[in-house]
């Protein structure tokens, strides 16, 4: 018998769209939640992005809403609402990414959706706390990359400000939105007790960029700007050998004896500016200066080689296209092909981690737009006729295009 996920018996409804929270839904899809994607007529937008096979059936679409069921509901419809608000009844989450003002005009705050089920776990997560100026203001990847010091960090490092070529604020937030609802689950099996949760971008980046960053700026009086000059150093880049591109990084004491001894460099073994931690840290640029001389002296391999046999940390630069072929995703099982009901054959990427009881798995493909609804609606007690009624586009207040 297949293990069931940790999650199993969890309902999840999800209103949430584009990347930040649909990543974290996935998450707990993966993990073996029931996720009930709600989408508007029209359908979550990231549906549509090119290349496709067929409509509505983007290719990060495939991955990221994997393990989901999608229910077509046009939410400003009060019937649809009715609906939507019964379903919450029967779930154990309640998740959005709406600004507030826009959850409080569908009437699906959280006073309303706890009158259906009190101990639901109802999270917003939103760009900006709601407590701050900023809360009714609009957040993307690019506005909260500027905001939380990320772009200007870039900046420090290549001259001027630039966003890393990552959607990293919506994945960051999003692993912390299924953090907070895996935390808050946590706490209701042991009170009985659900609650509120806010997961704003802005200041879960911010956070995020000063784990290592508030450095010496965390003491009072600040000994020093905000920054870590090791990883701010223009130097810190990836280094080019004889026949590509890799990432040296010797670290301890050892490391860097046993690299200026295979360099050549003895000199710089016996430089104080070198022997510690604390030294290299003040004289980084000079430090990475030599790597960055000696690396084209040998191909990656020749790195590789030797950094193994030294216990240096070291890596060649991977393209994305040569991830598929690496050696060591392959043999932990990273990728595989399947086969989607109607986009046909597709690269799934697997859940990272390992569990040795309740395994992350694929239990349903992406859906199509509206694929579940009949099927969830009559979970919660619709008629096939009352579903028929509600799906109608031809209804009396229905809108009158469905894109």
């Amino acid at each position: 018998m297949t293990a069931k996920g940790p999650l199993a018996g969890i309902r999840v409804v999800d209103l949430t769209t584009v990347i930040m929270g649909p990543y974290a839904t996935q998450i707990l899809g993966d993990l073996g939640a029931d996720i009930i994607k709600v989408e508007s007529p029209e359908g979550d937008s990231l549906r549509n992005y090119r290349p496709l096979r067929n409509e509505g059936m983007a290719g990060f679409f495939l991955n990221l809403h994997r393990n989901k069921r999608s229910v077509r509901l046009d939410l400003k419809q009060s019937e649809a609402r009715d609906a939507l608000l019964r379903l919450t009844a029967t779930a154990d989450v309640f998740v959005h990414n709406m600004r507030p003002q826009a959850i409080a005009k569908l009437g699906l705050g959280r006073d309303a959706v706890r009158a259906q089920r009190s101990d639901i776990v109802y999270c917003a997560a939103v760009g900006f706390g709601g407590n701050g100026p900023y809360a009714t203001r609009a957040a993307y990847d690019d506005t909260i990359q500027a905001a939380s010091g990320l772009a200007a960090l870039m900046g420090r490092q290549c001259g001027n400000p630039a966003f890393v070529p990552s959607v990293i604020c919506d994945k960051v937030a999003g692993q912390q939105v299924a953090n907070a609802i895996l935390a808050a689950l946590l706490h209701r099996a042991q009170t009985g007790e659900g609650q509120t949760l806010e997961v704003p971008m802005f200041e879960t980046l911010v956070a995020f960029n000063l784990v290592e960053h508030i450095g010496p700026y965390a003491f009072e009086p600040a000994l020093d700007e905000p920054g870590w000059k090791r990883v701010l150093s223009p130097m810190r880049k990836p280094f080019r050998t004889k026949d590509g591109f890799a990432c040296i990084l010797p670290y301890s004491d050892r490391n860097w004896r046993d690299f200026f001894t295979f360099a050549g460099l003895a000199e710089a073994g016996a430089d104080p500016r070198f022997s510690s931690l604390a030294e290299r840290v003040q004289n980084v640029n000079v430090l990475y200066t030599l790597v960055e001389e000696i690396a084209p002296l040998f191909t990656n391999a020749e790195w590789m080689g030797f950094c193994d046999r030294a216990s240096i940390p070291a890596m060649p630069v991977l393209d994305l296209v040569d991830l598929w072929i690496d050696p060591h995703l392959t043999a932990v099982g990273m990728f595989r092909v399947e086969e989607h009901p109607s986009e046909g054959r597709y690269k799934v990427v697997r859940h990272p981690v390992e569990f040795e009881r309740t395994p992350a798995q694929l239990r349903r493909h992406a859906p199509r737009l509206g694929e579940h609804t009949q099927e969830i609606l009559a979970e919660i007690g619709y008629s096939a006729a009352e579903v028929v009624e509600l799906t109608d586009p031809n209804r009396e207040g229905a809108p009158t295009s469905h894109g």
